[in-house]
């Protein structure tokens, strides 16, 4: 694993609960050693919980991830390398450059961008063959969404042996047939978070009530079954329910006019409001323990139902 955050060490917990060795490298030996000590908490409070994953003790997974101080170290001998460095193109080029003179020819270069397009960040390495995207959702540990992303030239056997890594550690991988900006999360994602822009931007709706229409509405069916799906059931088929609201909603997707820049007055508004119904900026890891619980409690409730 080359980066220690957040996202690196839920990667580092996934792959443990499997019985995998972990080798997570740094370019600051400080933030792993940081990292060691968040995941023996968060193992903890996983045990706790009762939501440890695989059949390996909390002890035995939390030593079957180590560090390492030079970066040849980490590669050697891997089969799986997971990148989760910044989003910044030239950043990820670079690091996967230094990782490409030291890595097997069999080797999976894996990168959990959520919007860089592989061929972009592979382009010039001497094994792009073996490189793809693996974009998982924010917390990966209890949102097990995996988005599996090939470039143009990944070799055939990298996705499925992907795919099949991810089954195995809990994850639940779907598969872009090719390359798109965003990917399929991420455009989803904005879209959402443009219409909601608009609204209280044309206040129509106040940020808190738009947080309510995702958290007590829309949010509530989705965390079981997906739009389509949810369609489908909303009438008899999905032939059915286009034929009823087909032209209804074509004509009220065309009402939303061009995207609108996230900034200004309206960012504003949103921040102050967010502050007074969510928590102070200073209270965010706080509030993001008390995010995860019910993302626990939700695990919970999936799993016995």
């Amino acid at each position: 694993l080359f980066s220690s955050g957040l996202i690196g060490q839920s990667w580092a917990m996934l792959f443990a609960s499997s019985g995998y060795e972990i080798k997570l490298f740094d370019s600051h030996q400080s933030q792993v050693e940081n990292a060691l000590s968040n995941i023996e908490e968060q193992l903890h409070f996983l045990e706790k919980e009762g939501l440890l994953r695989g059949e390996l003790s909390r002890q035995e997974q939390r030593e079957r991830i180590s560090s390492c101080s030079l970066l040849e170290d980490c590669v050697k001998d891997s089969f799986y390398i997971q990148e989760c460095v910044p989003e910044r193109l030239e950043t990820k080029k670079r690091v996967w450059s230094e990782i490409d003179k030291l890595a097997d020819s069999t080797t999976i270069f894996a990168s959990s961008t959520s919007s860089l397009l592989p061929s972009n960040i592979s382009q010039h390495l001497q094994n792009k063959n073996r490189f793809l995207v693996v974009h998982p959702t924010n917390p990966p540990y209890y949102a097990p969404l995996v988005e599996l992303i090939p470039a143009p030239w990944t070799d055939d056997d990298v996705v499925p042996t992907t795919k099949s890594l991810m089954l195995q550690v809990g994850q639940v991988p779907v598969i872009l047939k090719k390359e798109i900006d965003g990917f399929a999360l991420n455009r989803i994602q904005y879209s959402i978070l443009g219409e909601a822009w608009r609204l209280i931007n044309d206040d129509v709706i106040s940020a808190e009530d738009l947080d309510k229409v995702m958290s007590s509405g829309l949010g509530v069916r989705y965390a079981f079954m997906g739009p389509l799906e949810t369609a489908y059931l909303n009438a008899d088929g999905m032939h059915s329910y286009y034929e009823r609201y087909g032209d209804m909603i074509y004509a009220l997707q065309n009402s939303f006019g061009p995207p609108l820049k996230m900034q200004g007055e309206t960012g504003d508004k949103i921040q102050k409001e967010l502050e007074k119904y969510s928590c102070p900026v200073s209270e965010i890891p706080l509030r993001r323990q008390w995010r995860d619980k019910r993302l626990v409690a939700l695990a919970k409730l999936k799993k016995e139902l």
